[in-house]
């Protein structure tokens, strides 16, 4: 009875708080006419109970054009009503009023730091613990899991999916690697800009601690697919533009891509789901903007389709302006690069160089497999280009033959072992090239911002060191093993092949023979890496050897590259035809031959090429 007037005020200043936090993210978080939009938004979607206006999950999903086929929408509300809680995460989950919409839409669109201090704009935890449940029995699988296999994404206990919930069980003992003091910066940062005091900061710092948690596989395997398809949505698009890439086909290739994303995290073979000592090492490596589609998505909530900027007060509505066609995100069709695999490369390479930007500059299967017409069609380029190679992994055949046997004997004779499971054996590797190609004779070319990659039938990302420079090589011959490679010393010339008759595969390297035929990746986690970082997620050795199916080079730019590339072209054109007629002078034909006829070279019966 003595505690119940302390109880209610804690709560009453609880409310206060939270109204004072969304009025001060308002303010500062949304420009006026945003703001304007959100309430006439929340006006138009809320459900009413009493005194309560509040937005229901069908709501959210209707409005923000969820396909009904990913069967997402439980997830999303799962993470929306645990951040309405925010910054009194214990609270969680909360009925989505308008004060709490206010911060879930400043989040979800990173707008909050605005409000917050630059030192805690690092909402990952805050995410991993939104869509987190806490079950024992799913921490003491994965207890097991860890303790049979250390690293991440390895494990020995049974699949098992989990629906959608909060505090489902007690969470267990377990420890994720972070400290003890599971302190949240985000939590911290909201509740010392309110001036509140320590007995609130203490409380709500530690809610929700990610010990015993985890993200059950099922669950994000249907986000990553939503946000694939949010990955080149702009704030005021509609998601069900996008409508044919879940259908048929293209929703396989969708789900295919997904589990490839997955599988960055954990092996779903063997593990139930996500912890948050593996979202916080692999995320920031692999995949730095896998949650970025989710900013566009919230800003719908901050255009209303009530307002109308052509209406004047007081005067005439102005016609509004013509609609501009938005060309394709992909404008050329390739074998490898689809809208898919363009949306996952979008979770570590920067949008903007991607969507709409993209021009395929070489393809095998148009070209041809060869080393001359890839410098043909590459070397111009003076922008970024993205490589992206498919192949069938080898099998373990004792015996080779022909080209596959030369390549083979190629190789150093130490094997590691596979990367990934033997019945997924298409390969995607690829390379960021910020530098133009070039030649290479002594040195390798490429600066450390490259980034080396796989995306499938995994998705992993090899950043670029500076424990060496051996980035990229494009050796012709007479080096002893012509081809394209990244990561590998530049070949020997062939006089001193017989003194280094093997390829020397670097730590984390990937090469292709220069018939484009077939190529090696390795992965030499032992060494630590050389010109390229190791993997963060599959901490051990492995080697993928495979035919090639298909190389392709796309050209990061836009219209200003495509125009001073086809100038190089052009001026290669007219040298090359200058070199074919220098011997003649004139370029008029009629005249030429007339030379040759009195040079006695042709004419009267004579070829010029007789010396009878």
């Amino acid at each position: 009875m003595g505690q119940t007037p302390s109880h209610e005020a804690t709560h009453a200043s609880k409310a206060q708080l939270t109204a004072h936090l969304a009025d001060k993210f308002a303010r500062r978080c949304y420009e006026p006419l945003e703001l304007y939009s959100f309430k006439d938004n929340f006006r138009s979607l809320a459900d009413s109970e009493g005194d309560v206006r509040y937005l229901k999950e069908a709501t959210i999903a209707r409005f923000l054009e969820l396909p009904d086929i990913l069967a997402v929408s439980p997830v999303l509300f799962h993470m929306v009503s645990f951040i309405g809680a925010f910054p009194f995460l214990r609270d969680a989950p909360v009925i989505l009023a308008f004060e709490q919409m206010i911060m879930v839409v400043a989040i979800m669109t990173e707008r909050y730091t605005k409000v917050l201090t630059k030192s805690s704009t690092n909402r990952r935890k805050l995410l991993f613990k939104s869509l987190a449940v806490y079950d024992r029995k799913l921490s003491e699988i994965e207890n097991r899991t860890s303790a049979s296999n250390p690293g991440p994404g390895q494990g020995s206990g049974s699949a098992r999916s989990h629906a959608p919930g909060f505090a489902v069980d007690q969470p267990g003992d377990d420890v994720d690697g972070d400290a003890a003091v599971d302190d949240d910066e985000l939590v911290l940062a909201a509740l010392d800009s309110l001036d509140i005091n320590d007995a609130f900061l203490t409380a709500d710092s530690h809610a929700a601690t990610t010990h015993g948690a985890m993200i059950p596989a099922d669950n994000f395997r249907r986000l990553i697919m939503l946000l694939l398809l949010t990955s080149p949505l702009s704030p005021q698009e509609s998601l069900s533009a996008y409508a044919e890439r879940v259908t048929g086909p293209a929703l396989e290739s969708l789900r295919a891509t997904a589990e490839n994303v997955l599988s960055a995290f954990i092996d779903v073979e063997k593990s139930p789901g996500i912890t948050f000592a593996q979202f916080r090492d692999v995320l920031p490596v692999n995949l730095p903007n896998l949650f970025n589609g989710l900013s566009p998505l919230f800003e719908h909530f901050l255009f209303s389709k009530n307002l109308d900027l052509s209406k004047r007060k007081g005067g005439p509505a102005t016609a509004a302006p013509a609609a501009i066609a938005i060309p394709p995100l992909l404008q050329d069709k390739a074998q490898i690069l689809n809208l898919d695999i363009l949306s996952q490369l979008s979770f570590f390479i920067d949008g903007n160089d991607l969507f709409r930007r993209l021009r395929l500059l070489y393809s095998g299967a148009d070209a041809g497999y060869s080393m001359g017409q890839f410098e043909t069609k590459v070397f111009n380029w003076h922008a970024p280009t993205i490589l992206l190679v498919s192949g069938t992994r080898l099998d373990d055949e004792e015996t080779r033959r022909g080209s596959e046997g030369v390549f083979y004997d190629s190789l150093p004779p130490q094997r590691f072992p596979n990367g990934t499971a033997p019945d997924r054996d298409r390969l995607v590797f690829g390379v960021l090239v910020r530098q133009p190609w070039r030649v290479t004779n002594k040195e390798c070319f490429g600066t450390d911002d490259m980034l080396l990659f796989q995306l499938a039938p995994t998705h992993d990302v090899f950043p670029a060191s500076t424990m060496n420079r051996n980035y990229a090589a494009f050796s012709k011959p007479p080096t002893a093993h012509p081809g394209v490679s990244f990561g590998s010393p530049p070949p020997p010339t062939s006089s001193s092949a017989r003194h280094a008759p093997l390829r020397n595969l670097g730590p984390v390297s990937l090469v292709l023979d220069s018939s484009f035929e077939f190529g090696v990746f390795n992965h030499d986690y032992s060494s630590r890496g050389g010109a390229f970082a190791a993997s963060v997620s599959r901490r051990f050795d492995f080697q993928e050897r495979f035919s090639v199916d298909d190389v392709e080079v796309w050209g990061c730019g836009g219209d200003e590259e495509a125009r001073i590339q086809r100038e190089r072209w052009e001026w290669e054109a007219r040298e090359a035809e200058a070199r074919r007629r220098v011997n003649l002078g004139t370029g008029d034909i009629a005249a030429d031959r007339a030379l040759l006829e009195m040079a006695g070279l042709i004419g009267g019966g004579r070829s010029g090429g007789s010396m009878g």
